[in-house]
């Protein structure tokens, strides 16, 4: 037996298995059509879609110089593995590109930029009495979890990913528990089993674990329940956050499995760039839109300015200056970012970072304004 069909026997095996180390090794890495991989719970375009107004007359930056040579903003985002750019101020659209073939319909998964979303409906949960406040134990709602001595781990801890748990953020281990996170069929118990890094005080030390997020869901949809409310964290987000901004299209939110599935609540809403940008700009109105009060204001201003344990991360918010601007963030260089200064909403999608610290040039194309 050649080693080339050893190695598809072997995965053929893994993958009737059900196991997540297959599957990371046939779709391997995370990319850009993994909405497609998973199965989902739909998000419905809102009833009154809500549209940005498109400037008469586009601004942005003409060229970006490169090797000291003018290239074309264009050809410099395509070449930079970008897929979808938009540029917004005060509602209204005044840059939008796409490239490879994706058009303004065209589904992205958010890859982390959920974990940003997910801080919204902590918010939103506490506002509407799910939840007490973010000093509320999480074994008030995850019990299972006194055992693996989470007693002293507050929501607080995990929104801001102080909670000491040990968790593997490999993105190239198919055994780290990122890879089975992502890859696996058993959320529930995956979160379940974690556990908290030996001598590790909770609050002590800031560290980027998805597993933190996954925490934060598990939560959440046990509070709902809690209260007698049966709807999904999908469900949730459309009633409280989706519907009300306009969502112009169909979304969607991937699950672990199909049947009596759970919310990658880490990595995986699905939505067009401009749907993304909503969240932003609902963000850049401290929580308003429409006349109504999605996200409490108090929330907003706390989750997007420094005062956590370290200074460029608040509530699943990255802060990428000490300017007042956040971003959510996902592998491959997803981004929302705002400028509150300058009024600013920019979404980047793409295939890859390509090469670059985006949060700079977001940075540089801000000052122009």
């Amino acid at each position: 037996m050649t080693a080339r069909v050893l190695m598809g026997v072997t995965l053929t095996a893994l993958l009737l298995s059900s196991c997540h180390v297959g599957r990371f090794f046939v779709w391997n890495f995370a990319d850009i059509r993994d909405h497609k991989k998973f199965p989902s719970r739909p998000l419905p375009a809102s009833p009154e879609p809500f549209q940005f107004a498109v400037a008469t007359q586009e601004k942005a930056p003409k060229y970006k110089e490169e090797n000291g040579k003018q290239i074309p903003f264009d050809t410099w985002l395509k070449d930079h593995k970008t897929v979808a750019f938009l540029i917004i101020r005060r509602d209204t659209i005044l840059y939008e590109r796409y490239f490879k073939g994706y058009d303004a319909a065209h589904v992205h998964p958010s890859f982390s930029m959920a974990k940003s979303v997910v801080s919204m409906l902590i918010g939103t949960a506490i506002a509407d009495g799910f939840i007490r406040d973010v000093q509320q134990p999480i074994t008030d709602f995850i019990p299972e979890l006194k055992k693996n001595g989470f007693e002293k781990v507050t929501i607080e801890h995990v929104l801001q990913m102080t909670s000491g748990i040990d968790f593997t953020e490999s993105y190239v281990n198919p055994f780290g528990t990122v890879a089975k996170f992502y890859y696996g069929r058993d959320l529930t118990k995956y979160t379940l089993k974690l556990k908290l890094k030996k001598d590790r005080v909770p609050g002590e030390k800031w560290e980027y674990v998805s597993g933190d997020t996954q925490l934060l869901a598990l939560l959440l949809t046990r509070a709902l329940k809690a209260k007698g409310d049966q709807r999904t964290l999908t469900q949730y987000l459309s009633d409280r956050l989706w519907t009300p901004l306009g969502m112009e299209y169909t979304a969607s939110w991937s699950t672990d499995r199909k049947k009596d599935g759970i919310e990658k609540a880490f990595c995986c809403i699905n939505a067009p760039a401009r749907d993304f940008a909503k969240l932003g700009s609902l963000y850049l109105k401290k929580g308003a839109w429409r006349g109504e009060q999605l996200v409490p204001r108090h929330w907003v201003e706390t989750s997007t300015r420094s005062g956590g344990t370290v200074s460029f991360y608040r509530y699943q918010w990255w802060l990428p200056s000490s300017e007042g601007d956040f971003q959510a963030k996902g592998i491959l260089g997803q981004y929302i970012y705002v400028d509150p200064k300058r009024e600013l909403v920019m979404v980047r999608l793409g295939s890859a970072y390509g090469g670059l610290d985006w949060s700079n040039v977001f940075r540089s194309i801000a000052v122009n304004f």
